[in-house]
């Protein structure tokens, strides 16, 4: 089994930031990509960046680029999203998952990629 439980998420006012920590655990954490995704009130969850297995490689949503920065710490098993410039746009429950897929790169975007998941974490940008 695999368990990914993200923690960091917050109320913040708009232009603030938030960094966003997902613990893994159970798994070859250090094998696998890591994406981030988001789900927003009344909308689908979608894609927001990702990172390869080794942390070499990132992949980002036109809507969080430049704003937003993925990063791993292999080591400690666990992966990071920092969020600057924060929208009110970008409040939603923001979901970690690991790549089914070992020693990919970071350009899956589609929810069918990943085979695990958090539990989520709200994020909430006030204007």
């Amino acid at each position: 089994q695999v368990q990914l439980v993200e923690s960091g998420g917050g109320l913040v006012q708009a232009g603030g930031s938030l960094r966003l920590s997902c613990a893994a655990s159970g798994r070859t954490f250090s094998a696998a990509a890591m994406g981030w995704f988001r789900q927003a009130p009344g909308k689908e969850r979608v894609f927001v960046t990702a990172i390869s297995w080794d942390g070499g490689s990132t992949y980002y949503a036109d809507s969080v680029k430049g704003r937003f920065t993925i990063s791993r710490d292999n080591a400690k098993n666990t992966v990071y999203l920092r969020m600057n410039s924060l929208k009110p746009e970008d409040t939603a429950v923001y979901y970690c998952a690991a790549d089914r897929t070992y020693f990919s790169g970071p350009y899956d975007v589609r929810e069918s990629d990943y085979d695990y998941w958090g539990q989520g974490t709200q994020v909430t940008v006030s204007s």
